[in-house]
């Protein structure tokens, strides 16, 4: 089922785009998806992204400089195996980025725009960044003895999930190694960008269709449990053509796979050209 949700007006001028860089992961697929961010509770729609088309394009893998993102398992196990991400400003994985710890370790992501890591053996917080980026990025490191476990517990996983976007899952008996996961949604191959043995960042097929859908679990011959999660499609609807300075436009978000109300939030991305009436973000719920 269908829904419409009317988002606030935007006032100023906004540079619409019909060209705009698809997501390429990992060397071996290509997506072509909204670069949205997910948060806890609600799905978040950078209004700064909301305006551009995304048609097919194929394009070259971004250079390292570009590393804007920094993917982090949201905890890590101490002295064992975990992968991190780093994506560039268009969500795509990006190979040689430099990664820098609180820790002073170093690393550099390999030709899928990943790397592999040991957790420190201290257990606490340590901090990653992208050398000569601002911010940094809180990683948990467990104590090993804590964190055994002999099959797959999955501890959280969201009700909802963006087709678009990354969702994390957390549990235990997981692998560190990204690749080492077999993660199908819908009998489908899902990409892991970021794990270790007690969370994953995951990136649903690119064609799935929005709805509920079953979430299978694999890693070392062990086998998750069974478990479920709604994927939703948002479309946004708006006028494309220029606008005059002063000119107020409505945006609407159609949402797809459930009849359930979903908290949104969309972000000004771009506030030094264009406002988003309420502020530099917008949260509302769905209509049913």
């Amino acid at each position: 089922m269908q829904r419409v949700i009317p988002l606030s007006h935007l006032c100023g001028m906004i540079r619409a785009s019909r060209q705009a860089l698809p997501l390429d992961y990992n060397l071996l697929m290509l997506f072509r998806r909204l670069p949205s961010l997910l948060l806890p509770g609600c799905l978040c729609i950078p209004a700064a992204f909301l305006l551009l088309a995304y048609p097919a394009l194929t394009q070259k893998l971004p250079k390292a400089q570009a590393g804007h993102i920094l993917l982090l398992p949201r905890s890590v196990v101490s002295g064992d195996r975990a992968t991190l991400a780093v994506l560039d400003g268009n969500g795509r994985l990006t190979p040689g980025a430099t990664v820098v710890f609180s820790n002073g370790d170093r690393l550099t992501t390999d030709a899928t725009g990943r790397a592999l890591f040991v957790a420190p053996l201290t257990p606490g917080v340590i901090f990653g960044s992208i050398a000569g980026r601002e911010g940094r990025v809180p990683v948990t490191i467990l104590p090993a003895d804590e964190t055994a476990a002999t099959e797959i517990i999955v501890n959280t996983i969201p009700k909802f999930a963006s087709l678009s976007d990354r969702f994390e899952i957390s549990g235990r008996g997981f692998c560190g190694s990204a690749d080492a996961n077999q993660i199908a949604i819908s009998g489908e191959p899902a990409l892991v960008l970021a794990s270790s043995p007690t969370s994953l960042v995951v990136l649903p097929p690119i064609d799935l269709e929005p709805g509920r859908a079953s979430v299978d679990i694999s890693c070392a011959k062990r086998n998750g449990p069974p478990i479920e999660v709604v994927f939703l499609a948002l479309t946004l609807e708006a006028d494309s053509s220029p606008l005059a300075p002063g000119v107020h436009r409505s945006l609407a978000v159609r949402v797809r796979g459930t009849t359930t109300k979903v908290a949104l939030e969309a972000r000004n991305l771009a506030p030094e050209i264009a406002e988003l009436a309420g502020g530099a973000s917008s949260r509302l719920f769905s209509q049913c």
